[in-house]
Protein backbone atom coordinates (compact mmCIF):
# COMPACT_ATOMS: atom_id res chain seq x y z
CA UNK A 1 0.00 0.00 0.00
CA UNK A 2 1.29 3.43 -0.71
CA UNK A 3 2.56 5.60 2.36
CA UNK A 4 1.45 9.08 0.67
CA UNK A 5 -2.09 8.77 2.07
CA UNK A 6 -0.68 7.90 5.74
CA UNK A 7 1.63 10.89 5.58
CA UNK A 8 -1.38 13.11 4.19
CA UNK A 9 -3.30 11.76 6.66
CA UNK A 10 -0.87 12.02 9.73
CA UNK A 11 0.11 15.41 8.50
CA UNK A 12 -3.58 16.57 8.66
CA UNK A 13 -4.43 15.25 12.56
CA UNK A 14 -0.30 16.89 14.02
CA UNK A 15 -2.07 20.23 12.19
CA UNK A 16 -5.41 19.62 14.06
CA UNK A 17 -3.60 18.73 17.36
CA UNK A 18 -1.81 21.94 17.11
CA UNK A 19 -4.65 24.32 16.56
CA UNK A 20 -6.33 22.54 19.66
CA UNK A 21 -3.81 23.99 21.63
CA UNK A 22 -3.65 27.36 19.79
CA UNK A 23 -7.42 27.76 20.65
CA UNK A 24 -6.73 26.34 24.26
CA UNK A 25 -4.60 29.03 25.00
CA UNK A 26 -5.74 31.66 27.64
CA UNK A 27 -5.00 35.73 27.28
CA UNK A 28 -4.21 37.64 30.01
CA UNK A 29 -7.90 39.28 31.57
CA UNK A 30 -6.06 42.34 32.23
CA UNK A 31 -3.66 44.66 30.58
CA UNK A 32 -0.80 44.45 33.26
CA UNK A 33 2.60 42.83 33.67
CA UNK A 34 1.08 40.74 36.47
CA UNK A 35 -1.95 39.56 34.41
CA UNK A 36 0.44 38.98 31.87
CA UNK A 37 2.48 37.13 35.05
CA UNK A 38 -0.97 34.48 35.73
CA UNK A 39 -0.84 32.80 32.15
CA UNK A 40 2.82 32.58 31.28
CA UNK A 41 2.88 28.58 33.15
CA UNK A 42 -0.04 28.03 30.20
CA UNK A 43 1.94 29.50 27.80
CA UNK A 44 5.39 28.04 28.59
CA UNK A 45 3.15 24.27 28.93
CA UNK A 46 1.90 25.03 25.34
CA UNK A 47 5.21 26.15 23.63
CA UNK A 48 6.84 22.88 25.60
CA UNK A 49 3.52 20.83 23.73
CA UNK A 50 4.47 22.49 20.31
CA UNK A 51 7.80 21.57 20.62
CA UNK A 52 6.87 17.82 21.02
CA UNK A 53 4.23 17.39 18.51
CA UNK A 54 6.82 19.29 16.30
CA UNK A 55 9.49 16.39 17.16
CA UNK A 56 7.05 13.78 16.29
CA UNK A 57 6.00 15.18 13.07
CA UNK A 58 10.02 15.66 12.29
CA UNK A 59 11.03 12.08 13.56
CA UNK A 60 7.77 10.38 11.33
CA UNK A 61 8.66 12.24 8.29
CA UNK A 62 12.57 10.89 9.11
CA UNK A 63 10.75 7.33 9.87
CA UNK A 64 8.35 7.36 6.91
CA UNK A 65 11.51 8.23 4.17
CA UNK A 66 13.04 4.86 5.13
CA UNK A 67 10.33 2.97 3.31
CA UNK A 68 8.44 2.43 0.73
CA UNK A 69 4.90 0.83 1.58
CA UNK A 70 2.52 -0.04 4.51
CA UNK A 71 0.64 -2.88 5.63
CA UNK A 72 -2.81 -2.56 7.82
CA UNK A 73 -0.73 -3.09 10.99
CA UNK A 74 1.27 -0.05 10.17
CA UNK A 75 -2.24 2.13 9.67
CA UNK A 76 -3.32 0.92 12.81
CA UNK A 77 0.08 1.36 14.85
CA UNK A 78 0.00 4.88 13.02
CA UNK A 79 -3.40 5.52 14.64
CA UNK A 80 -2.52 4.47 17.49
CA UNK A 81 0.64 6.85 18.12
CA UNK A 82 -2.36 9.63 16.34
CA UNK A 83 -4.40 8.76 19.39
CA UNK A 84 -1.92 9.54 22.33
CA UNK A 85 -0.82 12.47 20.60
CA UNK A 86 -4.42 13.50 20.38
CA UNK A 87 -4.15 14.05 23.86
CA UNK A 88 -1.54 16.72 24.25
CA UNK A 89 -4.09 19.42 24.09
CA UNK A 90 -5.62 17.91 26.90
CA UNK A 91 -2.89 17.58 29.23
CA UNK A 92 -1.04 20.62 28.19
CA UNK A 93 -4.10 22.90 29.00
CA UNK A 94 -4.61 20.74 32.69
CA UNK A 95 -1.02 21.47 33.41
CA UNK A 96 -0.55 24.61 32.19
CA UNK A 97 -3.75 25.91 34.37
CA UNK A 98 -1.91 23.91 37.23
CA UNK A 99 1.40 23.33 36.40
CA UNK A 100 3.36 22.52 39.49
CA UNK A 101 0.54 19.71 40.96
CA UNK A 102 1.20 16.27 40.49
CA UNK A 103 -1.40 14.54 39.22
CA UNK A 104 -1.76 16.51 35.78
CA UNK A 105 2.17 16.91 35.59
CA UNK A 106 2.44 12.99 36.12
CA UNK A 107 -0.75 12.50 33.21
CA UNK A 108 1.34 15.22 31.01
CA UNK A 109 4.12 12.43 31.89
CA UNK A 110 1.72 9.17 31.25
CA UNK A 111 0.84 10.38 27.51
CA UNK A 112 4.08 11.47 26.38
CA UNK A 113 5.30 7.99 27.71
CA UNK A 114 2.63 6.07 25.67
CA UNK A 115 3.43 8.72 22.37
CA UNK A 116 6.99 7.36 22.89
CA UNK A 117 5.92 3.71 23.11
CA UNK A 118 3.47 4.15 20.03
CA UNK A 119 5.96 5.64 17.92
CA UNK A 120 8.39 2.80 18.85
CA UNK A 121 5.73 0.20 17.87
CA UNK A 122 5.44 2.23 14.62
CA UNK A 123 8.76 2.19 13.89
CA UNK A 124 8.70 -1.52 14.39
CA UNK A 125 5.98 -2.17 12.41
CA UNK A 126 7.51 -0.21 9.72
CA UNK A 127 10.36 -2.17 9.28
CA UNK A 128 8.83 -5.47 9.14
CA UNK A 129 6.13 -3.97 6.42
CA UNK A 130 8.66 -2.76 4.76
CA UNK A 131 11.25 -5.47 4.83
CA UNK A 132 14.06 -3.34 5.48
CA UNK A 133 16.91 -4.42 7.83
CA UNK A 134 16.57 -1.51 10.71
CA UNK A 135 17.28 -2.44 14.02
CA UNK A 136 15.20 -2.44 16.82
CA UNK A 137 14.49 0.38 17.68
CA UNK A 138 14.44 -0.08 21.23
CA UNK A 139 17.96 -1.14 20.93
CA UNK A 140 19.38 2.21 20.46
CA UNK A 141 20.85 3.86 23.70
CA UNK A 142 18.74 7.18 22.97
CA UNK A 143 15.05 5.30 22.85
CA UNK A 144 16.06 3.36 26.40
CA UNK A 145 17.43 6.58 27.80
CA UNK A 146 14.00 8.66 27.07
CA UNK A 147 11.35 5.38 27.64
CA UNK A 148 13.58 5.41 31.20
CA UNK A 149 12.63 9.16 31.47
CA UNK A 150 9.88 9.13 31.08
CA UNK A 151 8.96 7.12 33.85
CA UNK A 152 11.04 8.43 36.18
CA UNK A 153 9.17 12.36 35.60
CA UNK A 154 5.76 9.89 36.25
CA UNK A 155 7.50 8.43 39.57
CA UNK A 156 8.60 11.44 40.75
CA UNK A 157 5.66 13.98 40.08
CA UNK A 158 4.02 13.16 43.14
CA UNK A 159 6.88 14.17 45.49
CA UNK A 160 8.36 17.00 43.15
CA UNK A 161 6.32 18.08 39.79
CA UNK A 162 8.66 20.49 38.82
CA UNK A 163 11.59 18.27 38.81
CA UNK A 164 9.40 16.19 36.87
CA UNK A 165 8.80 18.98 34.01
CA UNK A 166 11.96 19.82 34.07
CA UNK A 167 13.16 15.95 33.20
CA UNK A 168 10.08 16.44 29.79
CA UNK A 169 11.85 19.62 28.85
CA UNK A 170 15.35 17.92 28.57
CA UNK A 171 13.68 15.21 27.08
CA UNK A 172 12.73 17.15 24.29
CA UNK A 173 15.63 18.83 24.07
CA UNK A 174 17.00 15.39 23.25
CA UNK A 175 15.13 14.77 20.68
CA UNK A 176 15.00 18.51 18.56
CA UNK A 177 17.19 16.36 15.76
CA UNK A 178 16.17 13.15 14.31
CA UNK A 179 18.69 10.16 14.24
CA UNK A 180 19.03 9.70 10.82
CA UNK A 181 20.90 6.19 11.45
CA UNK A 182 18.71 4.35 13.12
CA UNK A 183 14.78 3.66 13.96
CA UNK A 184 13.92 6.60 16.83
CA UNK A 185 11.29 7.37 19.26
CA UNK A 186 10.74 10.88 20.75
Amino acid sequence: MNKARLEAFSDGVIAVIITIMVLELEPPHGTTLADVAGVIPGWLRYALSFLYVGIYWVNHHALLERVGRVDWAVLWANLHLLFWMSLIPFVTAWAGEHPMAPAPVALYGVVLLLCSLSFLLLSWRLGASDGAAHPPAWHTRKNQVSVGLYALAIAVSPWSAPLAAVLHVVLAAMWLAPDRTAPHTP
